[in-house]
């Protein structure tokens, strides 16, 4: 499978190594009007598998100026249960459609028996595990006729029964399957809070050249008696802490094009621009040391 960008007819193509943002109904009307310089736009993939109505209508417009990446949050790719071959459908339509230059899911699960929750949850991280999704990647990649990038997840708890380092289970998926890998910065500091473990280990074993896309976010601290925890909500700004494993994450693989994730509480649309600007600064940055 090609690692090579896709290319496209509706407007503007390949993802820039620039940030981007998720694009959101709230701001679409601004969006049009004002076309802030961001380098591309995120969107999830689901929300538009209709078969029209005023989200493909925006989308086709929105489109025409600005390269697109698709990310997806309901393939439940870790599961056990068989790959929902309606939703690789309505996905391939959208693909060929808007001709994307980045397609993505989880290293997640959230459905068992049919029944889908509303979470994306970890993987025990065993030698199973990792052969059942370098099968499942495969296929799905087959389907679509497209290399696809993995996002590492935060998670909360830990599997007693892994038997593998997420970024190893993670390296060796890209590795097998042929995917490439969507590095979540945030992901990786929450979890490195909530498990004890270096976040520096996780950057080193991703191979340089699987990792094709970056995303920012911030977290919540929820604190209870004796101790707290970093949850995912992607309600706030990128923290301090994040934004110095971002910069060591440019350090390590270059610069990437990178995304800031904002999905409850959002601010407007200028609060996600200047986000974008910060990560663009670092990427700047990158770029004149390497000059």
């Amino acid at each position: 499978m090609s690692a090579k960008l896709a290319t496209s007819r509706l407007g503007p193509g390949p993802i820039p190594v620039r940030a981007g943002i998720g694009l959101r109904a709230e701001h679409y009307d601004v969006l049009l009007e004002t076309r802030p310089p961001v380098g591309w736009l995120e969107i999830h993939s689901e929300n538009y598998f209709g078969a029209g109505g005023k989200p493909l209508d925006y989308l086709e417009r929105i489109r025409a100026h600005y390269p697109l990446s698709l990310h997806g949050v309901g393939l439940s790719i870790g599961s056990t249960d068989p790959l929902n071959h309606w939703h690789l459908t309505q996905l391939k339509r959208l693909i060929q459609r808007f001709e994307p230059a980045l397609v993505s899911e989880h290293l997640s699960w959230g459905s068992v028996g049919g029944r889908y929750l509303n979470d994306l949850l970890p993987l025990p991280c065993t030698e199973e595990a990792l052969y059942h999704l370098i099968a499942r990647v495969a296929q799905v990649q087959d389907v679509l006729g497209r290399q696809i990038l993995i996002e590492n997840v935060s998670s909360y708890l830990q599997y007693t029964h892994s038997t593998i380092p997420e970024w190893e289970f993670l390296a060796e998926l890209a590795e097998r399957a042929g995917c490439g890998v969507l590095l979540d910065v945030n992901n990786i500091y929450v979890s490195a809070r909530n498990h004890g473990f270096d976040p520096d280990t996780y950057l080193r074993a991703i191979p340089h050249r699987a990792v094709q896309e970056i995303h920012l976010a911030g977290f919540t601290v929820n604190r209870f008696e004796g101790g707290e925890i970093l949850i995912d909500t992607h309600n706030q700004p990128v923290c301090p802490a994040v934004w110095a494993l971002y910069r060591q994450a440019v350090q390590r693989f270059g610069p990437r094009p990178t995304l800031i994730e904002w999905d409850t509480g959002l601010p407007e649309l200028a609060v996600l621009v200047n986000e974008a600007q910060q990560a663009d600064a670092i990427l700047e940055e990158r770029h004149a040391r390497a000059a």
